[in-house]
């Protein structure tokens, strides 16, 4: 198992940028054969506000890139961090390395980006998207990407895992956020099963619709577990699903500088959630 985690630790930059694009594409197409709903919209015109964002997401993540680095130079110094307080199978400590990253820079901050009202300002941008296709995965707001950054850090620091994990559980976190936002469409018993341990597009998409309550649930990017223990988990009728969020309806979602300037924006005001001004 080792010299499968070192090829993640010694894998270029562009391989990693590649995997990105690779797996957009991949799921891209697959939406023009199983789509879950049949989207009116231009899709490239739609896309194009999405990977603006994604640019920003890269240039953010090459920062955070040093920073993670640094952090990794002084875990290994140190010997600080969970993992050095027992001795274990190397799957065992990814395994658990994996859950923690996924509990804290994943379910946790999600699920904070929802009840803070400053953080849920950012958020918005994310769930402003009426028409939710795999480049969705790509929309978040700046601030909002380097709040989940931070926390991942977090996660790393906690546990005082391997660089190898890290880069790991980042390959997998891309293929789960295309996987669950793309618009395909599963047999629903075969989503449902999965959906018993693993994030799936259907239950993603309730978290998409556009009211309370199902706007505030399955908060999960890889594991559904946490949903299902913290009892934010829903799975009903995905026609019912309406993409969007009611208080940013009125809003241009198609529009770089307008999504930019939501969390800013005193016009954008609330039905569903108390929404309060930085």
């Amino acid at each position: 198992m080792e010299p499968f985690l070192n090829f993640f630790e010694t894998m270029p930059i562009w391989m990693k940028a590649g995997w990105v694009f690779v797996v957009l594409a991949f799921f891209w197409i697959l939406e023009g054969y199983y789509s879950l709903v049949v989207l009116k919209y231009k899709k490239w015109k739609h896309a194009k506000t999405n990977l603006i964002l994604l640019a920003f997401v890269m240039i953010i993540n090459a920062v955070f890139g040093i920073a993670t680095a640094a952090v990794f130079i002084w875990l290994n110094d140190s010997q600080f961090g969970l993992l050095h307080l027992f001795k274990a199978p190397i799957w065992v400590e990814l395994l658990l390395s994996l859950l923690v990253l996924d509990f804290i820079a994943q379910y946790g901050v999600h699920y904070l980006l929802h009840k803070v009202p400053a953080m849920w300002r950012l958020h918005i941008v994310h769930h402003s998207d009426k028409n939710v296709d795999v480049t969705t995965g790509t929309r978040h707001h700046p601030f909002d990407f380097i709040i989940r950054e931070t926390f991942a850090l977090l996660a790393v620091l906690i546990m005082g895992m391997p660089i190898a994990f890290y880069l790991f559980y980042r390959i997998l976190s891309v293929l789960f956020t295309y996987w669950t936002h793309a618009n395909i469409s599963l047999p629903p018993k075969l989503d449902k099963a999965i959906s018993y341990l693993f994030v799936t597009p259907n239950m993603h998409k309730f978290h998409h619709h556009y009211q309370m309550p199902w706007t505030d649930s399955n908060f999960g990017n890889m594991f559904s577990i946490w949903d299902r223990l913290f009892d934010t988990f829903v799975y009903d009728d995905v026609s019912k699903i309406q993409y969007g969020v009611d208080l940013a309806d009125h809003t241009d979602d198609e529009n770089i500088s307008i999504q930019l300037g939501i969390p800013f924006n005193k016009t954008v005001v609330s039905k569903g959630k108390e929404v309060k001004e930085f």
